[in-house]
């Protein structure tokens, strides 16, 4: 069986050859390098005896659970309220989401029924000697109970004793807006909130006949048990548009307004009990991973340098940046982003996604040599050699993507997006959230998806580059056959 390729196809891969220049490999090299070195030391700052990063690097990634161990708290409800189930599967969709909002995946969340109660376990920050878990706990258990009820607690009356109107749970969006005070040309900062079908009707009979009393009636505004806006009702509202006012400042009314939307909690959540818990298997554990890594990677790159020269080389080269691109992930490479919690299957992931990256290099490598072999210049068989190996490492890597998607989507948390996008699929069962499973399947999707970019974008760059040096013209550095003497390159 022959292959016929015409003289103008062997001109166009030649030509796409020759137009990546010869500092193209330096470059990509330097970037590479800078970028791994980034990422594992980060950059840090030093004010007084504290620490605070500019770059995050390994040092801050938060270790999850069976790595480093973490916190025990056990939420419940107030004694005098007796919780629903629904709303006690209300209460644990809220703490999920605080959790991602605070890539925190790796958590164990239990609900107990019969006692009203909330059990968390939640992994160490990713410096743990600074760690306060009763600090944590208290950000994590925020009720931010948003309730408006009819009129104004006088001197020593309870709030609950005045009418409740709506809560927070009627509360469709919350936002921070800055509009002019009293209609005159002074702006104040408010909450702006848009309330659900359920809260409108409610909100619309109370204000009515508020505004048409004489005097006009109050509505008071509390979060938790702490007035925070009491206004006079002048104006029935009927389209289920309402704001909170107050002595707000920006900050304050934009804190104020994702507290209503990351918890509008049915009822409040009391801390009845927490400890400290140790992690099932230790950073001895991680550390042996990570040796047996760093042997694994040096073995690998023995053996790729040893069977393709100079693709092995290239090959070495892209893992490192793949591997320094996963990391980059999980660290919160940038402080507006947080650090990922790792966990040892989330270690499993980078391995295997490195594993894949390693068959998409032998699959290269021994295409160029193939073609090499079977009479193609040095130039021919590097595009042809790419070209054909593109295919079997798209179609693997892929495959890949789509299980590690399916890993976050029926272990992740509902509001997740790979979640949200299997829905259909996943709407019969309930929500899982095993963390460790979905660290497994994020780093897995990342290390993935980056040997796209390093395996085969920044390593064909690299050896298109190499070869237009003249010491690199020879087929042997490619794994191929020796150049005879006077032979054609």
């Amino acid at each position: 069986m022959y292959e016929i390729i015409s003289c103008a196809g062997r001109r166009n891969g030649v030509d796409k050859l020759k137009r990546v220049a010869k500092p193209v490999f330096f470059i990509v090299l330097a970037v590479i390098i800078a970028f791994a070195l980034l990422v594992f030391m980060g950059i840090h700052t030093q004010y007084g005896d504290f620490t605070y990063p500019v770059i995050r690097g390994l040092q801050d990634i938060r270790w999850g659970i069976d790595i480093r161990g973490g916190v025990d708290v056990t939420f419940t409800s107030p004694e005098d309220y007796d919780a629903t189930n629904e709303e006690l599967d209300a209460a644990r969709s809220i703490i999920e989401t605080r959790m991602v909002a605070k890539n925190i995946t790796d958590y164990e969340l239990y609900l107990d029924y019969n006692s009203d109660k909330i059990i968390v376990r939640f992994p160490w920050q990713a410096d743990d000697d600074s760690f306060d878990p009763e600090e944590a706990v208290k950000e994590l258990g925020e009720t931010a109970l948003l309730t408006f009820r009819e009129g104004t607690a006088s001197s020593g009356q309870d709030y609950e004793d005045l009418p409740l109107i709506i809560s927070g749970s009627d509360v469709e969006k919350a936002q921070a807006a800055y509009i002019p005070k009293d209609g005159g040309n002074e702006y104040e900062y408010v909450v702006s909130l848009t309330l659900k079908d359920s809260g409108k009707d409610k909100f619309a009979e109370v204000t009515e006949r508020l505004s048409s009393s004489s005097p006009k009636g109050y509505i008071s505004t509390y979060m938790d048990d702490e007035c925070i806006s009491t206004a006079t009702v002048n104006d029935p509202i009927r389209d289920g548009n309402a704001t909170i006012s107050g002595n707000f400042d920006a900050e304050s009314a934009q804190k104020l307004a994702n507290q209503i939307n990351g918890g509008a909690l049915p009822f409040r959540l009391e801390t009845s009990s927490f400890s400290t818990i140790s992690p099932t298997l230790g950073l001895g554990a991680r550390d042996a991973m990570a040796l047996a890594g760093l042997i694994a990677f040096a073995l690998i790159a023995i053996f790729m340098i040893a069977f393709y020269r100079l693709p092995g080389v290239v090959a070495v080269i892209a893992l490192i940046g793949q591997a320094a691109g996963t990391f980059c992930a999980i660290t919160g490479f940038f402080t507006f982003s947080n650090s990922f919690t790792l966990t040892i299957p989330g270690i499993a992931g980078i391995i295997l996604a490195i594993g894949m990256g390693v068959d998409a290099n032998v699959i290269t490598g021994e295409r160029i040599k193939e073609e090499i072999n079977s009479g193609k210049t040095i130039d021919m068989a590097i595009v042809t050699g790419y070209k054909r190996a593109f295919s079997a490492v798209f179609d693997g890597n892929i495959t890949m993507v789509i299980v590690a998607i399916i890993l976050m989507g029926a272990f992740g948390t509902p509001d997740s997006l790979a979640s949200t996008i299997l829905t259909p699929i996943f709407f019969m069962f309930g929500a899982s959230t095993e963390g460790t499973i979905y660290s497994f399947g994020y780093t897995l999707m990342v290390g993935v998806i980056l040997n796209f970019l390093f395996g085969i974008l920044a390593a064909r760059l690299m050896t298109m580059s190499l070869s237009r040096f003249k010491i690199f013209r020879n087929p042997a550095l490619y794994g191929g056959k020796k150049a005879k003497k006077g032979g054609a390159e």
